[in-house]
């Protein structure tokens, strides 16, 4: 797909300059004239890549710059590259300071102009690469079962379509590993790949989150214009608030949103994978969700099996997790005994892969010799809640408040990943409301999954 690139300069000659030559290298080009054109082609539509003049007659390029950064969490939501004719190194360095990713002067180089636009283009996708690979998931699904091989290949015809899909399978099976092979294989491979943990959205900030806002001429873009041309993931979908199922439900119908505060539609130009753990059908039933969005979404059904349903993947998974921690996290490498590895093909799994992940990485970090053996799985297995989040245990000697605070930031860690992340199922066994769950996780410094990535 191409690159959508947006040039802000006041000079009409450099405009349509700069237009000509990018479009003849495959880009896709919109232009604006000033500060405040350009603030009205960002509402409309978010570019991947920003050429902006430093000097245009209402707002300079710099305050431009400090603005989209303000509003967009201290981070800019894509790549700028500052143009000026009466540059610098003050204001070069200050460009730089504010996230600028390189800075041009007039008269522009054609030959500079357009390896620095092909950097910076290749910087953010690189950027976003780097953020799935800390995320230490596998970049194919790992394994070699008829189950999973099957799977692949269903996976791979699927990616040759732009269809929607819903993906079901139990939490912590691999929904999000899948997503992104699925996305790596297709044509908007290129484009950003965003997830959003639905269970994890703050209440009443879902549709701020979603569908981005407007506010006194300034812009937040939500996570449908952060995956432009690429793919959205909504994993746990079924714990939407009813809501905000309506609200996507007419995105999806009519293929344009409204940001909050905003009177401008703003066309969807994504793909859609929604992922649960629950039966939607059945939710449908009980009217926890909407019909209408259930049928929306349901267009490509994918089911990703437990791990118990291909435990002959399960040393494949180690060996994988194993060289991962030792390569990223510069853990020393260890390897499993033949009786681990027989005992751990058995083992049940309920937590899936997530389980194995964590239970991979906890004796690591624990470290001893080199090999794993059968006894030091059994206790890892066999440990208390505490000692499974890595030691954690609380001291009786010491005041009762401190003591109750340490068991509590213990117990609630120990259910949020128990739960795989997903505070509404957390909430619902813990018996607590979730707005109070929420700050209560807040208050001992616990981050959902979502806001880890933030």
């Amino acid at each position: 797909m191409k690159q959508h690139i947006l040039v802000i300069d006041d000079e009409p000659d450099i405009r349509e300059t700069v237009k000509d030559i990018l479009e003849d290298e495959g880009y896709l080009v919109t232009v604006a004239e000033n500060a405040g054109d350009g603030r009205r082609q960002l509402r409309e539509r978010l570019p991947d890549l920003v050429l902006l003049d430093i000097w245009m007659p209402d707002v300079d390029g710099i305050t431009l710059l400090k603005e989209w950064k303000e509003v967009s969490g201290g981070e800019l939501p894509s790549p700028v590259v500052m143009m000026s004719g009466h540059g610098s190194v003050e204001t070069a360095v200050e460009a730089t300071r504010l996230g600028a990713y390189d800075f041009l002067e007039k008269p522009l180089s054609i030959a500079k102009l357009l390896v620095t636009v092909e950097r910076a283009v290749e910087n953010s996708q690189l950027r976003e690469e780097k953020n799935r690979l800390e995320t230490g998931q596998a970049p194919d699904p790992t394994g070699r079962s008829a189950i999973i091989l099957r799977l692949k290949e269903q996976v791979k015809r699927i990616a040759q379509h732009d269809s929607w899909i819903l993906m079901t399978g139990e939490p912590g099976s691999g929904r999000e590993t899948f997503a992104r092979y699925l996305h790596a294989g297709s044509r908007r491979s290129d484009r950003p790949f965003v997830e959003v943990v639905v269970s994890s959205m703050a209440p009443g900030n879902a549709a701020l989150e979603l569908f981005g806002q407007e506010q006194e001429g300034r812009i937040k873009y939500g996570r449908l214009e952060q995956a432009r041309g690429g793919t959205l993931f909504l994993d746990e979908v079924a714990d939407m608030d009813l809501d905000i199922q309506a609200q996507l439900l007419g995105a999806l119908e009519t293929g344009a949103f409204l940001r909050v505060g905003g009177v401008e539609p703003v066309q969807i130009d994504i793909r859609l994978i929604a992922a649960t753990s629950k039966n939607l059908e059945e939710e449908v039933e009980s009217g926890r969700f909407r019909k209408e969005l259930f049928y929306q979404l349901n267009v490509v059904p994918l089911h990703i099996p437990a791990l118990r349903e291909h435990p002959e993947d399960v040393t494949e998974l180690l060996e994988y997790y194993s060289d991962y921690y030792a390569t990223h996290e510069r853990l020393a490498y260890r390897t499993f005994s033949m009786a681990a590895r027989n005992f751990l093909r058995q083992h049940g799994w309920p937590g899936n892969v997530r389980e194995l992940k964590n239970l991979v990485q906890r004796l690591m970090i624990l470290g001893g010799p080199e090999e794993i053996g059968l006894e030091e799985v059994e206790q890892a297995l066999g440990a208390s809640p505490q000692a499974a989040m890595g030691g954690t245990t609380v001291s009786f000697d010491q005041p009762l408040r401190e003591a109750r605070e340490e068991f509590e930031k213990a117990y609630l860690s120990y259910q949020l990943d128990k739960h795989g992340g997903n505070v509404t199922e957390m909430a619902e066994e813990v018996q607590m409301e979730r707005t109070h769950l929420y700050r209560k996780l807040k208050s001992h410094g616990i981050a959902t999954k979502e806001s880890r990535k933030h």
